[in-house]
């Protein structure tokens, strides 16, 4: 009788629980900051940022920024993960410089001086916005577009690759689906089931015929290393994987070193068809 009581309570517990996460789902998924939080004045001198607005399907104002490089033929569409906001990608920007790329970053809608709130839905329009605000108002030619998805917005850039023309598409720390994270989360709880937010890249993948480029940290707490691995099995040709060795989820670029911006580089010169001087 105590065995099937305290069985009873535990049951009872952890279906509370897994009811309160649901109940929590958007809050789990995005962390933004908001504008003014982050680094909107940086002191360290980057290429020519200019600073965008543009709209997306359903009226949401949306901010983003442009930076220009003077011998750039091609422009790197850059949808960044879950937190923060464009500003704490600087970093990384400005490492990127040598490579001698164009880069449009963007805030979804409730991140940096984006408006609204971020939700599955949501997110993807803000994607195609920030895409045909490159076709349509920048006159980039979807042959020179490269979209660069990283964690979350792999996911992003995936939709984004399913609906349009694009050079190439490089994916880092990107997981398969909304459901095998959920069970890395919380492995005791069945939520795959009773979350919204579906997240779907696995079943686009393997539809998607431009180059592929996939980067994942082999120490990635956040994304384990064998779901990056399980995404880039289920792609089409052409791909390629590249493993970033010690790295964890948000520090990639700052452990893959010389190597990890090699792979880049090499990648873009590959589909772009033109030599760094």
């Amino acid at each position: 009788m105590m065995i099937s009581h305290v069985v009873g309570v535990t049951v009872l517990v952890l279906l509370s629980y897994g009811i309160f996460l649901v109940s929590c789902e958007r809050w789990i998924i995005y962390h933004p900051y908001k504008y003014p939080e982050g680094n909107w004045s940086p002191s360290s001198s980057l290429v020519f940022k200019e600073d965008v607005r543009f709209i997306a399907g359903d009226g949401v104002g949306l901010h983003g920024w442009y930076f220009s490089s003077k011998e750039s033929n091609a422009t790197l569409l850059w949808f960044h993960g879950n937190a923060g906001n464009i500003t704490h990608r600087l970093d990384n920007i400005e490492m990127l410089k040598p490579l001698n790329l164009d880069v449009f970053i963007f805030d979804y809608r409730g991140y940096g001086k984006s408006e609204g709130e971020p939700n599955e839905e949501g997110i993807y329009l803000d994607s195609q916005a920030a895409y045909d605000w490159l076709v349509k108002v920048k006159k980039i030619m979807p042959e020179k577009i490269i979209l660069f998805g990283r964690s979350l917005g792999g996911v992003c850039a995936i939709e984004v690759a399913s609906k349009n023309a694009a050079a190439g598409i490089i994916l880092e720390s990107v997981f398969p689906s909304a459901g095998k994270m959920a069970r890395k989360m919380f492995p005791v709880l069945p939520l795959s089931w009773a979350i919204k937010s579906r997240f779907d890249s696995i079943g686009k993948v393997p539809n998607l015929k431009l180059p592929k480029l996939f980067l994942h940290g082999t120490q990635d707490e956040i994304v384990p290393y064998k779901l990056g691995r399980e995404l880039f099995a289920a792609a089409a040709e052409p791909k390629v994987f590249y493993d970033i060795k010690g790295a964890g989820h948000n520090d990639t670029f700052l452990v893959g070193g010389t190597g990890y911006f090699n792979a880049i580089d090499q990648f873009v010169k590959n589909i772009i068809s033109f030599q760094i001087k």
